[in-house]
């Protein structure tokens, strides 16, 4: 596992998530990124936090 950073995206209903730099430990064999619980954690609250904006842009529209 090399330390490196990797995009990571996420679909949800009408939304889509990108982001382009993650910080990741990326296999050397394979490529398959890993993220660590901080950023995880992070992610996690992002999406929740968008979820909850597109959310009152449904209801409005």
């Amino acid at each position: 596992m090399l330390r490196g950073s990797a995009p990571f995206h996420v679909d949800r209903d009408d939304t889509h998530i990108i982001l382009d730099d993650v910080p990741a430990w990326i296999c050397s064999q394979c490529g398959q990124p890993m993220f660590e619980e901080e950023q995880v954690s992070e992610i996690q609250k992002l999406i929740k936090f968008v979820d909850e904006r597109a959310q009152k842009l449904h209801r409005s529209a």
